[in-house]
């Protein structure tokens, strides 16, 4: 028997996803008041404490509340190991669960992605889209915005052990950079975060909250999309359950899905779009064929090392006892400071694993704690972590769906150092992490090496050690190509290729990943995509 669907009517755009680009996309689209918009999430209100205080990303990683509790296949380059793979599924999605970080990339990201055949992704062509989002802490400039939406602060504390390690990469030739965001993000400095007074500010506070009093726009939470419906070559709607019952929405203009990486191809595959053999072998209709969805697959896989350090105050000497968590405590309380208001990383570099590079392709994230694992506790002894991770890597993945069911998560396959580069790059790096660590700046402190370990010496040993210990930095782009190709998932206008009445709008469009974190680079890509909505209708 046929299950009843039930009506939800009719809409000028139809949007899966209350994300980071959902929210943006909300904002722009619903300021012209005839037009009228749906906004689909499948998770709740980000109206939860943890979501809003920033060390409260511990606390929302691995929550069924914030996270779609996903995980990797069996990784080979991991020595065997499946990770966590955490996806926000909440208001604001990963921007209510990311580590907050500010972040472009470089200006030869954007210029790749135009000599691609992406006209109009050059980096002179993005970077307005930058600033008209912005709300930059130093005012407008040539580089950066002021009065947009977008928050962007300075961290509101300071260690001297990471002044210590920007002193001593200097004197490796890595010197103090003012601003990573203007194109070109060699050098170190301390991370610009999206929080406003020491509290988080995702894109739901940003970009959706204002607009929720739009009488145009409808938020429908709890709502687990399961498909799209097609009529023919297009794309007139989207089927979605929600309180238990099947409902169908209908789009008059556009559905545009900005579900993210991950959840993005799934969709587009349980909808009959994609891969002929995948579709097939579940027993999917192919409706419409896609060579690319679920296909290119790319994130920044990040090694950890960890230094155990002499007379310095990190967070593992100050948390590790009462009076200290107390302290840490009433700072936040009564200043909206002090450890609570971090982000997970505070200070960063950006080198080159090889001085013949053009750009660097090396990012640091420098923590003034110590753990096992991310959600662990901390190390009883002062320790700093020195995290690192290859910005362009060869090695791909995919991820694609298991089943008929929308309730069964897809297979995420990264594939992490398959590319005989990565294992190059990954080796290096450590070496480079070690040597940094020799400065004079940090003698005072003794530094003693605990990850990987000293007695990991040859390259050999160091790969072994490395798939022990690297991790996901939570940044999957891809899997919904741009591209001028016909194997390319969308087109530069972010259409989906032979389909009627869609757009891909998040990180799997990107056809390579950027050189840094991806969350202010998803709110330009709305940004640049609700302008191109606009000026076709």
């Amino acid at each position: 028997m046929t299950e009843a669907v039930v009506d939800e009517g009719r809409y000028d755009y139809v949007i899966v996803g209350a994300g980071t680009a959902g929210c943006v996309l909300a904002n722009r689209l619903t300021a012209d008041g005839s037009k009228r918009v749906l906004l689909l999430e499948a998770g709740g209100s980000d109206n939860y404490h943890w979501v809003h205080i920033p060390v409260g990303y511990l606390y929302c990683i691995g929550n069924p509340r914030t996270d779609w509790m996903m995980k990797t296949a069996v990784e080979p380059g991991l020595n065997g190991r499946s990770l966590i793979y955490p996806r926000g599924r909440i208001l604001g999605g990963c921007s209510s669960v990311n580590g907050m970080i500010y972040m472009r990339g470089q200006a030869a990201d954007y210029d790749g992605w135009r000599q691609m055949g992406n006209v109009g992704w050059a980096w002179d062509d993005v970077l307005p889209y930058f600033i008209r989002s912005e709300d930059h802490h130093a005012g407008k400039g040539p580089l950066h915005g002021a009065g947009g939406e977008w928050k962007v602060a300075r961290q509101r504390l300071s260690w001297d052990i990471l002044e210590a390690v920007q002193d001593g990469a200097a004197e490796f030739g890595v010197m103090p950079r003012e601003d990573f965001n203007d194109g070109n993000n060699e050098g170190s400095g301390f991370f610009e975060v999206n929080q406003s007074g020491g509290v988080r500010w995702n894109a739901a506070k940003a970009f959706l909250r204002p607009a929720l009093g739009r009488p145009n726009l409808r938020l429908v939470t709890q709502a687990m999309t399961e498909c799209l419906v097609l009529d023919g070559k297009r794309v007139a709607g989207v089927r979605y359950r929600q309180a238990g019952a099947l409902r169908e929405a209908r789009a008059d203009g556009e559905v545009l899905l900005a579900a993210g990486s991950i959840n993005s191809p799934k969709i587009l595959e349980h909808s009959g779009i994609g891969r002929p053999d995948v579709l097939r072998d579940l027993g999917i209709e192919v409706l419409h064929e896609s060579t690319g969805v679920g296909e290119n697959l790319q994130d920044h896989l990040q090694i950890r090392t960890v230094f155990k350090v002499t007379g310095a105050t990190t967070l593992n000497t100050i948390a590790n006892s009462a009076f200290g968590k107390a302290r840490i405590a009433l700072q936040y309380a009564f200043a909206r400071s002090g450890p609570m208001s971090m982000a997970p990383s505070q200070f960063g570099m950006f080198t080159k694993s090889d001085p013949a590079l053009e750009t660097p392709d090396l990012e640091y994230h420098v923590q003034p704690l110590s753990t096992d694992r991310l959600g662990a506790g901390l190390h009883p002894y002062p320790a700093i972590t020195v995290s690192v991770c290859n910005l362009r890597p060869e090695s791909s993945g995919s991820v694609h769906v298991r089943s008929r069911s929308p309730d069964e998560q897809p297979e995420i396959r990264l594939n992490y150092l398959s590319a005989p580069r990565d294992r190059d790059v990954a080796v290096t790096a450590v070496r480079q992490a070690r040597r940094i660590m020799t400065a004079k700046a940090l003698e005072r402190y003794r530094p003693e090496e605990i990850l990987p370990g000293p007695i990991h010496e040859t390259d050999e040993a160091l790969l072994e050690r490395i798939g022990d210990i690297a991790t996901t930095i939570f940044h999957p782009v891809g899997t919904c190509r741009m591209g001028a190709d016909d194997a390319s998932v969308v087109a530069p206008d972010l259409r989906v290729r032979g389909l009627g009445g869609l757009r891909v709008i998040d990180a799997s469009i990107m056809p390579r990943i950027v050189s840094g974190n991806t969350a202010s680079p998803v709110v330009m890509i709305a940004e640049k995509a609700a302008d191109m909505i606009r000026n076709a209708a």
